[in-house]
């Protein structure tokens, strides 16, 4: 290699380009942002639109699906889900894997520009957001106050002093206040009073709007000045509004005082936050996109700290949810794994090399490279996060592989008696080949990871080209800073008995343990030459027979975690009110702080909120940590849900670990049942659900149209109406201004904040159907009187009870249901694919069936596109090998061993009781460069020795011989790297345990089958090519014509 002479004879400007690297990785470091996650910019597009007091149907008949016919017009959508709920629309929209999100985003709000004028007028203007994997709030703070405060004052204090102060925290992108009283001017209208003297609610809304105003009049000018002309009618007070005049009768004024009661109230709250039953305020804080979790949540920590000395001694902010002690305990589980690894690893290489010199020659390699790594991330425009980290923790037994084999190989140079300059130089020489055709596996390995299709490949790209650059880094301070410190640094101990060496017992008793185990290799290495048949069937027998292993391991997309958090949704009956909800929230919250005491730090509820309805809970538990509880989070899933279920009145939805705090994921069983008749979709949904009750190990099982809301169905006779001179529209109108409410303008408060203005009956006249009917509607004007004609709603109308749907789902334009539920005690592949074989069972009609969502869909989808990824990779591992060893043949030698390592994989898995799962799959496509790198050293040893004149079988027994030290000191260099995150020692580590675990078996099994199996191919596949050359010639009738075709079969 020219860069290793270069460094030889140059050894300062060596150690100068050294520094360099190091230079540039902790500038690098030093400017990364931390992140629990990459930066990915996920192909999702969200539309979510309000249409206050409208029911599920009439969100989807009037918001949801024009919105959806005017987007599928956009290119690029892979899939459109609507979903509408009460008041609300919610519309995703998932584009194809590579679009352009900035175009489509345009393109969808120039669509819904045009489809706004279609809406009704009531339709809040649509909200358009990106989804962001990261765009879960950081910190979710609680407000208190004293016993004496309100909850109104409170959430002035949250909205006037504290929201402000946390926005211009640097980093915040966002600050939502839940569970808070928005202060109003409530005009509660007197129905008796509103008759007796002729008053309409369009009378009094009008005169509100009418006198409470601020209207320009011009500008007067003059020779000296000007003065703008304004009229302020705004109302300064409440009393102001009781005095207001609302029209006219019989001569004399009326006051809204005398058809309304005025009140300086607060509007109809949508949600309640408790915190260990205690009713709060809960704020919850976003970061900006691009921004550090951990800065961010510092940042806003400090304004908190400054706030407690400006607001009242009563009110207290404390951080309940905290994502950032989640992020900055991950980033120091993985370091903590990545130092113990390189120390255990260290360890290793001092063991086989007897030397502390060339322990830290080898050693050098470890900190350089990875330092390194971190300036090329940075530029590449990578952050600081788990999946980077733990493709860093990964490399450490990668970037110690090629210092460990060139070192060993000088160090053998240099006992046959060479001085240290030619031994570095024939050393790194000889091997040269070999590692630069490992390094180059490798990347080729975790190229195709990198450049994964689908959302797991945009989360897996930073992975993947860390991996790569980290490799490449190391074999260019292998080729260079080894050998340089190797031909300057004398190391006396090379030549020195062991006796006399540091440690002298310890490595006399290991080498005694590497001899007695080569002598056994090469004995068995021999009986397997001379029965290449049976050596042959016993590997194939031992892959198929791993093979069975797999119905017992599982499947899952992500295995769970211990993060000493537990998320909890339930839901009271359908139509319960919110204050109803509040008492079983507050009862759930004191039954597990009771019962659980010495596991849960605090409780955190949400009661309503979002697209939530009043009857649904959503419930965060802060476990105490792992150290001072004697259950894992796993064991406590079980006695929290039978706990909750022992409370009457509520239906436990998900009892599940962490998930980003109280807004939480789906459930990990999602499947969707479509078809065009709502009805017919209802049956499948009752006989699927029946079915699904036989399946063991299914909890939380619902279905999308189990829960109905019942309602009030106003059905209008059409005969009477027309007599009366009333039409639909008209008692719609009154219905929803008098229920829901009219907004009759805003008010300018004394404080100079404005408060909406919400005309609508009182609450004791608006509860009952009956109610309903007994409300008026003007008709007209009586020409006799000159006042408004009045008709009794239940005189043209006939109100009937029934119900609807709490949500209604739609996919790609056509309807469909959910039914979903969560794995407890089996995977959730055992579990999937019983409920598969259920739905595969259903007798559908033509135009109905389902089609699987949730982490089914994502391990199907995954292990697809890892399929792609391991298949490429095998191509590229090929045409390295074959350009490096200038053969065709030669690699499928080498490559035989990578099936073998799917044997210590699975045993692995099984015996740690983990799962297949996506960090499993990638510690297996790991394998593949890390099983042919040994194949390689023994494969290039071999062709070394028979081009020097030697016998095969005598050339296969001296690269056992040779390179069994080395293929032993990656090895363990490479399993005790990886121990510590497979031990998944901390807390939420076991998330990413199985792909250490998945390595260290595979690795294992694969060496000890590799060192005979690949010697067995090797002597077959060179018999066939022997045999293939004498065929050629004893047919090539034209040697002179042949000779280009000669030197072809001669490189296989």
């Amino acid at each position: 290699m020219w860069f290793t002479k270069v460094s030889i004879k140059n050894p300062v400007f060596a150690v100068m380009v050294m520094l360099g690297l190091i230079v540039l990785g902790v500038i690098g470091f030093k400017k990364m942002a931390v992140d629990k996650f990459p930066d990915v910019e996920l192909p999702v597009i969200v539309v979510q639109t309000t249409y206050p007091g409208a029911a599920p149907t009439s969100v989807e008949n009037e918001v949801s699906r024009p919105i959806e016919e005017s987007l599928n017009t956009v290119s690029g959508i892979k899939t459109m889900t609507s979903r509408s709920y009460q008041n609300i629309s919610v519309i995703v929209a998932q584009f194809q894997t590579g679009t352009n999100m900035d175009t489509a985003l345009q393109d969808i709000r120039a669509e819904l520009d045009l489809v706004r004028r279609k809406l009704p007028d009531d339709v809040d203007d649509p909200i358009v957001r990106q989804n962001d994997p990261n765009s879960a709030p950081i910190l979710t703070l609680v407000v208190k106050g004293g016993q004496n405060r309100s909850l109104k004052e409170l959430s002035d204090i949250a909205e006037n002093t504290i929201k402000p102060r946390l926005q211009t925290a640097t980093g915040v992108g966002q600050v939502d206040i839940l569970g808070e009283v928005q202060p109003q001017i409530n005009v509660l209208l007197d129905t008796a009073q509103m008759d007796a003297l002729g008053v309409g609610v369009n009378e009094i809304s009008e005169a509100i709007q009418a006198a409470n105003r601020e209207l320009p009049a011009g500008i007067i000018e003059n020779s000296q000045k000007e003065l703008v002309v304004q009229v302020n009618g705004r109302l300064q007070s409440v009393a102001d509004f009781r005095r207001l005049v609302v029209t006219n009768r019989g001569g004399a004024p009326v006051y809204l005082e005398q058809v309304a009661r005025v009140e300086d109230g607060s509007a109809q709250p949508t949600s309640v936050s408790l915190t260990d039953g205690e009713t709060t305020l809960s704020i919850n804080v976003l970061k900006a996109s691009g921004s550090n979790t951990l800065d961010v949540a510092n940042n806003v920590k400090a304004k908190i700290a400054e706030l407690a000395s400006t607001l009242p001694a009563d009110v207290q902010i404390t951080a309940r949810v905290d994502q950032s002690l989640s992020v900055q305990a991950d980033v120091d589980d993985v370091t903590a794994t990545i130092y113990e690894g390189a120390v255990l690893a260290v360890l290793i290489v001092f063991l086989f090399l007897h030397s502390w010199r060339s322990t830290v020659i080898t050693a050098f390699s470890l900190p350089v490279s990875i330092i390194a790594t971190f300036g090329f991330m940075y530029v590449m425009g990578f952050t600081i996060n788990t999946i980077t980290l733990m493709a860093l923790s990964l490399s450490i037994g990668l970037v110690i592989d090629d210092a460990i084999v060139v070192r060993e190989n000088i160090v053998r140079h240099m006992r046959m008696g060479k001085d240290h300059y030619q031994a570095s130089m024939d050393g790194t020489q000889e091997i040269g080949l070999a590692v630069l055709a490992t390094t180059l596996s490798i990347v080729a390995v975790f190229l195709p990871i990198a450049y994964m299709e689908g959302t797991i490949g945009s989360f897996f790209h930073e992975f993947g080209l860390t991996v790569v650059v980290a490799v490449l880094v190391s074999m260019f301070v292998s080729f260079t800073l080894d050998p340089m410190l190797s031909s300057r640094w004398h190391d006396p101990d090379t030549v020195k008995p062991l006796e006399k060496r540091f440690g002298s017992k310890l490595l006399i008793w290991f080498e005694r343990q590497v001899e007695a185990f080569s002598d056994t290799y090469q004995n068995l290495l021999k009986k397997a030459l001379r029965h290449r048949v049976m050596t042959l069937a016993i590997a194939v027998a031992t892959f198929v027979a791993s093979l069975l292993i797999v119905p017992v391991i599982g499947s899952e997309f992500v295995p769970q975690a211990d993060s000493s958090e537990i998320n909890i949704k339930f839901k009271t009956p359908v139509g319960t009110s919110l204050e109803q909800t509040t008492l079983k929230a507050r009862q759930a919250q004191d039954t597990l702080k009771q019962k659980f005491s010495d596991e849960i730090l605090y409780t955190f509820a949400r009661v309503g909120g979002g697209n939530t309805s009043a009857n649904s809970v959503e419930m965060y538990v802060q476990l105490k940590p792992l150290s001072e509880r004697k259950r894992t989070g796993t064991e406590l899933l079980s006695p929290v849900r039978q706990t909750l279920s022992g409370i009457a009145g509520i239906t436990v939805s998900k009892v599940t670990g962490q998930e980003g705090g109280p807004s939480g994921t789906n459930k990990r069983l999602i499947y969707n049942v479509y078809g065009p008749d709502l009805d017919k979709l209802e049956a499948y949904s009752t006989e699927i659900m029946g079915k699904l009750k036989g399946i063991s190990g299914l909890m939380d099982v619902e279905s999308s149209v189990a829960d109905k809301k019942p309602t009030v169905d106003i059905v209008m006779n059409q005969q009477r109406s027309a007599d009366l001179g009333v039409n639909t529209s008209a008692v719609s109108a009154v219905l929803s201004g008098v229920v829901t409410g009219t907004k009759a303008g805003t008010w300018r408060a004394p404080n100079n904040e404005d408060y909406d203005i919400l005309l609508r009956l009182p609450p004791e006249q608006r509860n009952s159907p009956e109610h309903v009917a007994n409300m008026k509607i003007a008709t007209g004007i009586n020409p006799q009187t000159g006042e408004p004609n009045l008709v009794r709603i239940g005189d043209v109308a006939q109100l009937q009870q029934g119900t609807t749907m709490a949500e209604i789902v739609r996919e790609n334009l056509r309807r469909q249901i959910r039914i979903d539920g969560n794995p407890l005690g089996r995977s959730t592949g055992e579990v999937a694919s019983e409920i598969e074989a259920v739905l595969k069972n259903i007798n559908w009609d033509a135009g109905y069936g389902y089609s699987v969502a949730g982490d089914a869909q994502d391990s199907k989808e995954s292990a697809g596109h890892a399929a792609s990824a391991l298949l490429l990779a095998i191509i590229f591992i090929y045409m390295v090998l074959a350009s490096q060893f200038n053969s065709f043949v030669q690699p499928i030698a080498i490559m035989s061993s990578l099936p073998l390592s799917l044997v210590g994989v699975f045993l692995a898995l099984l015996m740690f009781n983990s799962t297949l799962n996506i960090f499993s799959i990638v510690g297996f496509v790991l394998l593949m460069g890390l099983v042919t790198k040994n194949a390689i050293l023994l494969v290039d040893f071999i062709n070394q020795e028979r081009a020097r004149g030697i016998d095969r079988t005598q050339a296969i027994i001296d690269a056992a011989h040779i390179r069994l030290r080395p293929i032993l000191m990656t090895t363990l260099a490479m399993i005790f790297g990886m121990l510590p995150l497979a031990l998944a020692l901390g807390e939420g580590s076991a998330r990413r345990a199985p792909m250490g675990q998945a390595v260290i078996g595979g690795v294992i099994t694969s060496t000890l089958l590799t060192l005979v199996v690949v010697p067995v191919v090797y002597t077959y596949l060179d018999d066939w090519s022997e045999r293939l050359r004498q065929w050629w010639h004893r047919h090539a009738p034209h040697e002179a014509e042949n000779a280009n075709e000669r030197n072809d079969i001669e490189t296989l």
